[in-house]
């Protein structure tokens, strides 16, 4: 798979060790409110919640925070704040595409924190559509390796699911779908006995722009810059890092 995808990954498990823990949990929980406000606060009957509080699990959120955010979303508890989704487009240095989600109860704020983000970090703001169309909503599994699991098992347990894809992202599997399929795919996974890290609906870039080494700094700053803002929910890129790209930033690190 792709290297963007690769280095998503590596963020992902950074971000649970590193200074921006807190961060990650606080987007993590807003999950949790919104699946819980939007289809109620029983994860039996709401699978959108079922994978939200699953993804925090396993980022090791804590089990009392996961309860009182389902409260607050479900108004159980009160202090649940009235989140709207937003997306922006922009493009990074080097013609890389940018859409940036964000979950906030602050429009105002939001857009400025992404404004400031892209003129400070090389980037430029984009109309809307005029980045989006880059890119296609898809289920996206990411199922761990374990010794002895292979893509061929992963396949077999999926594939009857609605899967259309699976890759080898080097310590796990990225299982691509329908978007309406990342229920049924998560599902059939449980069935076949295998763990998963997170199910959801992600915008995955129909066509990649590769960068080296100094192009995927330039790229890594900008993310990193909106994802220091707390109204920021995911950033998706079309970036393509390769491996001997990494293997330098890496050695740099």
């Amino acid at each position: 798979m792709s290297g963007h995808s690769k280095w998503a990954t590596t963020k992902h498990k950074k971000a649970a060790v590193d200074a921006k823990r807190g961060k990650l949990f606080a987007r993590l929980i807003k999950n949790i409110e919104v699946a819980a406000r939007t289809g109620g606060g029983d994860p039996s009957g709401n699978p959108t919640l079922y994978d939200a509080i699953q993804k925090a699990k396993k980022s090791s959120v804590p089990a009392t925070n996961i309860e009182r955010a389902v409260k607050r979303g479900s108004g159980e508890e009160a202090g649940g704040a009235d989140y709207e989704t937003i997306m922006y487009e922009g493009y990074a240095p080097g013609g890389v595409a940018v859409l940036v989600e964000c979950l906030t109860d602050n429009r105002n704020r939001a857009a400025s924190d992404v404004r400031v983000a892209f003129t400070r970090n090389g980037g430029n703001l984009a109309d809307p559509g005029s980045v989006s169309y880059l890119f296609n909503r898809r289920g996206v599994v990411v199922v761990p390796k374990n010794d002895g699991l292979s893509e061929d098992d992963v396949l077999a347990a999926v594939l009857d699911a609605g899967a259309e894809e699976v890759n080898d992202l080097g310590e796990s599997f990225e299982i691509l779908s329908a978007a309406s399929d990342v229920v049924d795919v998560r599902t059939a996974l449980q069935d076949s006995g295998l763990d998963y890290d997170s199910a959801e609906a992600q915008f995955v870039p129909s066509m990649e722009v590769e960068v080296d080494v100094e192009g995927a700094k330039k790229v890594f700053r900008l993310v990193e810059a909106l994802e220091d803002s707390d109204d920021v929910q995911n950033v998706f890129s079309n970036v393509n890092v390769s491996d001997e790209v990494m293997a330098e930033l890496d050695a740099e690190d």
